[in-house]
């Protein structure tokens, strides 16, 4: 597996595309506390400047841990295409209705009386550090790559993997 650290617009690409294409993360609070507490999101969108949008209850205890420490952490896996990717950041909540109405999805009446609905918030987090896993050549060439060392006996030397840092 080689490094490619990426900075500035081609970290915001490579963040966009591998949250987006996972959708669903771990969205983890109060990482001081062990075990960390975590479940799972799903993304609204990772916007230009590589934010990531979120839409939450107001009556959530993400919400409230937030407001008590806004560090978070964000794991996506993508197991189809063997991308993952590590978001560390901060997050902060919104309840107003401009942002309310910009990131709200029809999805989200399953869990709201729509958006007027006053639990409705939107979390923003923004990214601090961020470190990818993703394959260079796509899934079938790695699992080509892993039957042939299987059958060779050889150790694979995972040449098609590619992970670094994406610095914003």
């Amino acid at each position: 597996m080689s490094t490619q650290n990426l900075s500035h617009l081609e970290a915001i690409k490579k963040i966009k595309e591998l949250s987006e294409k996972a959708k669903i993360c771990m969205f983890c609070t109060e990482l001081e506390t062990v075990p960390v507490n975590s479940r799972p999101m799903t993304l609204q969108e990772t916007d230009d400047s590589g934010n990531l949008w979120f839409i939450s209850s107001g009556t959530s205890n993400k919400n409230f841990e937030i407001k008590e420490d806004r560090r978070v952490q964000l794991f996506f896996m993508n197991n189809s295409d063997s991308q993952y990717l590590s978001v560390y950041g901060e997050a902060s909540v919104y309840k107003d209705k401009a942002t309310i109405e910009d990131k709200w999805s029809p999805l989200a009446k399953a869990w709201f009386d729509g958006k007027d609905d006053p639990n409705v918030t939107i979390i923003r987090v923004e990214p601090k550090e961020t470190y990818y896993w993703d394959t260079k050549a796509g899934k079938l060439v790695s699992l080509f790559s892993f039957v042939a060392s299987a059958i060779t006996g050889n150790k694979t030397n995972n040449s098609d993997g590619v992970e670094g840092n994406a610095t914003i």
